[in-house]
C-alpha cells in the first residue's frame, strides 16, 4: 500500500509509492519514447495486458476489454495511489502520514501508436479532452478526494515510458502544495481587486499581444508573462470559470482546436520536443462548508505547457527560482510565426 508523508517545514505531502518500484522499466535505459507498437498494451488487440478498462468512447456493438475503442481509460498498472481503502491519518512522532489512498488512470488517447496530439483530427481529440471531463465529475463523488490532477507527458525526457500517445490522472485526498499556492494567490488577488486574476491576466495579454502563441474565439495561447522555462505555454479559456468539468461541447472543440494548434506549433519549431502539460482546475470543495468559499469567482481553469528543453538544477532546486534563458516575448513571437 503507497502511503503520504508530510514534510513539517514546509507543509509538503510527498506519495512514498512503493508499487512503482516494481515497473520494469525503472531499469531499462530510455529509448526516446519510440518503442514499437509490438506488444503495446495500449494498442487494439493487446486489451488483456491492462486492466479492466474504466470508461471507453466505443462503437455501439463493441464489448468492453475488447477492440472498437478510440478513447479508452483504464487504472494504471503500477499506480502511484490506491482507490481501495480508507485514509487513516496517523501520528509519528512529530510526523504525519495516511493510507496512499487515490487514483490513477491513464487515458488512451488513439487506436493509433504513432498519432500524437498535433496529429489527430480536431473532431478525435474532442473525444480525448470530452473523457477527461467525464472522469473528473465521476472522482468528484468520492468524498476521499480533494484534488483531481490530470496531466501528459510527451516523450521519455518528459517521464513517459511508453510512448504510445496517453494522459493520465490523479486524484489526490490532499490539495497539493503546488496547487495551493495557485489558489491562494488568486484568492488573495480577488480579496484585494475583487476580480479574478487569470481573467486580468487574459485581458492584459489579448491588449499587448507581445506573448499570444494562438488565438480562437473562445481559448488564447500565450507565453506567461514570468515563464519559468523556454517556451512555456498556458492555454486558458476566456470564459471564466474554476472547473474544467463545466466545459461545454463548442467549448471542446474550441479547446481541441487550441491545443492541437499549440502543440503543432511548439513541436513544429522546436524539432518534436518532449514536453509535458498539466490541467489546473479547481479542487473538490463540496466536503466542508466555507472550503475555498470565494472559489467561483476567483479561480480559472487553465493548461500549463512546459517543454523539457532545459534541465532543472541545483540553483533552481535549492532556491525555488527558475532561470529562463529565453525571453518569453521573442519565443511567443517564434512560435507565432511557425506554421503548421
Amino acid at each position: 500500500m503507497p502511503e503520504l508523508r508530510k514534510d513539517p517545514i514546509v507543509n509538503r505531502w510527498v506519495i512514498i509509492a512503493t508499487e512503482r518500484a516494481k515497473r520494469p522499466t525503472d531499469f531499462v535505459a530510455p529509448d526516446n519514447g519510440q518503442d514499437s507498437p509490438k506488444g503495446c498494451p495500449f494498442c487494439p488487440g493487446n486489451e488483456s495486458k491492462t486492466p479492466p478498462e474504466i470508461y471507453a468512447v466505443r462503437t455501439d456493438s463493441t464489448r468492453p476489454d475488447t477492440e472498437g475503442w478510440t478513447v479508452r481509460v483504464v487504472p494504471n498498472k503500477f499506480p502511484a495511489l490506491r482507490i481501495e481503502g480508507d485514509m487513516e491519518k496517523f501520528g509519528v512522532g512529530i510526523y504525519d502520514r495516511m493510507n496512499g489512498i487515490g487514483a490513477h488512470e491513464v487515458i488512451i488517447e488513439t487506436t493509433d501508436h504513432f498519432e500524437k496530439i498535433e496529429m489527430q483530427r480536431v473532431d478525435a481529440l474532442v473525444n480525448v479532452f470530452a473523457t477527461y471531463k467525464v472522469r473528473l465529475a465521476d472522482l468528484k463523488q468520492d468524498e476521499r478526494f480533494r484534488y483531481i490532477l490530470i496531466f501528459k507527458n510527451e516523450g521519455a525526457t518528459a517521464g513517459a515510458t511508453l510512448a504510445h500517445p496517453h494522459s493520465q490522472l490523479i486524484a489526490t485526498p490532499v490539495t497539493p502544495k503546488r496547487i495551493r499556492e495557485e489558489l491562494v494567490g488568486a484568492q488573495a488577488y480577488f480579496e484585494y481587486k475583487d476580480r479574478c486574476i487569470f481573467c486580468d491576466i487574459i485581458r492584459e495579454e489579448l491588449r499587448q499581444k507581445d506573448r499570444i502563441v494562438y488565438e480562437n474565439n473562445s481559448f488564447v495561447s500565450f507565453c506567461p508573462f514570468a515563464s519559468r522555462f523556454p517556451f512555456e505555454i498556458w492555454t486558458m479559456p476566456k470564459r471564466h470559470h474554476p472547473d474544467y468539468d463545466s466545459i461545454g461541447r463548442d467549448e471542446l472543440f474550441a479547446f481541441a482546436d487550441a491545443m492541437k494548434v499549440t502543440l503543432a506549433k511548439l513541436t513544429t519549431a522546436l524539432g518534436g520536443t518532449h514536453y509535458n502539460y498539466i490541467l489546473h482546475t479547481g479542487p473538490v470543495r463540496w466536503r466542508r462548508r466555507g472550503y475555498w468559499a470565494t472559489l467561483e469567482h476567483d479561480f480559472h481553469w487553465h493548461v500549463e505547457i512546459i517543454p523539457r528543453v532545459t534541465n532543472t538544477a541545483g540553483f533552481e532546486w535549492g532556491t525555488g527560482f527558475y532561470i529562463n534563458p529565453t525571453v518569453p516575448e521573442e519565443a511567443a513571437r517564434f512560435l507565432q510565426e511557425t506554421q503548421v
